[in-house]
């Protein structure tokens, strides 16, 4: 993992280090590491080549398609999975995330616990844990949205005995 790493982080930085050993000699020793030795000697036999043969045995891309390669959530763009018409019935489908993570109350709003409430609780300090045990109320965009992607079936009201959400459920008093 460690070579790959080196491998793509020298990949990276290559063109940095041609530009700068065509301008300064001793920079150019520094960076041996990073550049392979030249493979041409006489000037003639260079200019016959590309120029991105001539550097390294790379050709140059620019800096989205460099870094895209370390970090590929930087091109992927996120989804929702939502499913509109499943095969078996034709019907749409919720999202099991949602119905997971979220929960919503009779009058439209959607609470979710907060992000990190199961993560490194040994180096968090007890005031930080107590805030992340509490529950959030989202907003009217992600509510619209967790809307969309559930069906009719999360929408409808239930009674359940002793809900300790049953006060939450109407806004009434505002």
């Amino acid at each position: 993992m460690a070579a790959a790493l080196a491998r793509r982080v020298s990949g990276l930085l290559r063109p940095l280090s041609v530009s700068l050993c065509t301008t300064t000699p001793p920079l150019c020793r520094l960076s041996s590491l990073v550049q392979p030795p030249p493979l041409y000697t006489c000037a003639a036999a260079a200019v016959r080549v590309p120029v991105w043969a001539a550097a390294g045995q790379t050709p140059r891309y620019n800096i989205l398609q460099r870094v895209s390669a370390l970090l590929p959530s930087v091109t992927k763009h996120p989804t929702r999975n939502l499913t509109y018409y499943s095969l078996k019935k034709g019907k749409r489908k919720s999202v099991k995330s949602v119905t997971e993570r979220f929960m919503r109350l009779h009058c439209g709003l959607w609470i979710r616990r907060k992000a990190g409430y199961k993560k490194k609780l040994w180096k968090k300090k007890p005031a930080r844990r107590k805030r992340l045990r509490e529950h959030v109320f989202c907003n009217k965009t992600q509510c619209r949205l967790l809307d969309k992607m559930t069906t009719s079936f999360w929408k409808r009201r239930n009674w359940y005995v002793n809900d300790p959400y049953l006060k939450y459920h109407d806004r009434v008093n505002l």
